[in-house]
């Protein structure tokens, strides 16, 4: 994403590597600061038992970031990405509150003029880019009513992307929402890992055991580490793919829990030859053998990709299931595909019942690479 997208207009987050040559080349910016946050708030006692609860639990709150670098966006592709993000903020905000995060003064009145008034801006969280899922802390709970929040030590995603303000944007929403907070001992970033806040971690071995985030870790190693900032007992991994996108492959493109002992995989079909469409099968295979922590079989539900979409790019990100559950509602995209859309509306009705269906027309944010789950972080009640 740190290319110069007025050079490279079609540049997106799983095309990246193609033009940055693994970040070599193409003005890639790496910080030199250090990633973990010096603590404003105390650390939670040793001996208390947090959990990163599931997305489907109640929340306090949406935390974002709005995108304002046209270092990262180039000046022509920046406004549409802002105004996609302004549309989600918006959409949640009907829900419950949304705390959108800018890069100081003149960027949080840009955002508030977009966003409007329904959505909460603040000027004092500097952030690099939008990627709120991945920059921002993971909240946890214990189950007696205390919260306090985790970072990953969040590197640009393997120091592909200049990340000298988002690198602390976990520490600072952390403050900012008055909980204890502490560092884990891994680097990765919340969308390589699924919870469904019973145990059972699902994750992509290609993000997570990577050399660019955990060099020297073996694979024993980074499940205990990941367990211990979850509150988890097991994990389940896929291969996922590395190299091909500046994640190295996100779970939460792909496969997602729906609630404990419940998963939802996009499964491309066969004649779908890709990197992708093999790694989606893949997933679906593993976890559809899988049992969670509480050893209760996955009822694996398969929804298809859309057949067509409006943006015929290679690297758009057509799938359905980078959607964020909120209080009450289902936010995630559409495509154009009719017929394809409303398949997935109603997969998704039958999964959540009771859950509006929000169905948005993000395709410059897709065309970015990522979408609504990407850009958004959840702070749990309880």
């Amino acid at each position: 994403m740190s290319q110069n997208k007025n050079q490279q207009a079609d540049a997106s987050r799983r095309n990246f590597l193609k033009f940055t040559s693994m970040g070599a080349a193409a003005g890639v910016l790496v910080s030199s600061l250090p990633t973990v946050f010096a603590q404003t708030c105390p650390p939670p006692p040793p001996s208390a038992t947090f959990v990163a609860p599931g997305e489907d639990k109640l929340h306090a709150r949406t935390w974002m970031a709005w995108p304002a670098s046209t270092a990262i966006w180039g000046s022509n592709l920046l406004p549409g990405i802002q105004a996609d993000i302004a549309l989600i903020a918006k959409t949640i905000a009907k829900y419950e509150p949304v705390i959108l995060c800018a890069d100081g003064a003149t960027n949080a009145s840009n955002a508030r003029t977009k966003a409007g008034t329904s959505v909460t801006v603040v000027s004092d969280i500097p952030v690099d880019d939008l990627w709120a899922r991945d920059t921002g802390c993971l909240f946890r709970v214990d189950g007696a009513g205390k919260h306090d929040a985790i970072g990953l030590n969040f590197n640009g995603w393997g120091n592909k992307q200049t990340h000298a303000k988002d690198s602390l944007v976990a520490g600072r929403i952390a403050a900012k929402a008055g909980v204890p907070f502490s560092t884990a001992s891994f680097t990765s970033e919340p969308g390589a890992i699924e919870q469904d806040g019973e145990g059972t971690l699902i994750a992509t071995e290609s993000s997570i055991i990577n050399a660019n985030r955990n060099s020297g870790k073996t694979k024993a190693q980074l499940e205990t580490a990941m367990m211990a900032a979850y509150g988890a007992s097991k994990v389940i991994w896929v291969k996922g793919i590395a190299g091909q996108d500046i994640t190295d492959d996100h779970i939460d493109a792909t496969s997602r829990f729906v609630r404990p002992g419940v998963v939802m995989v996009q499964v491309a079909p066969a004649s779908d030859t890709s990197v992708w469409g093999a790694d989606s099968r893949s997933q679906f295979a593993i976890l559809s053998a899988a049992t969670d922590a509480k050893g209760r079989k996955l009822q694996v539900i398969k929804i298809n990709p859309p057949a067509t979409t409006r943006v015929t790019s290679p690297d758009f990100l057509n799938s359905y299931m980078n959607y964020y559950v909120c209080n009450g509602a289902v936010i995630t995209a559409q495509f154009g595909d009719v017929a394809g859309d409303a398949a997935a509306k109603a997969a998704f009705q039958t999964a959540f019942p009771g859950r509006t269906i929000e169905m948005l027309n993000l395709d410059r944010l897709y065309n970015g690479g990522g979408g609504v789950h990407c850009s958004t972080q959840q702070e749990p009640i309880a």
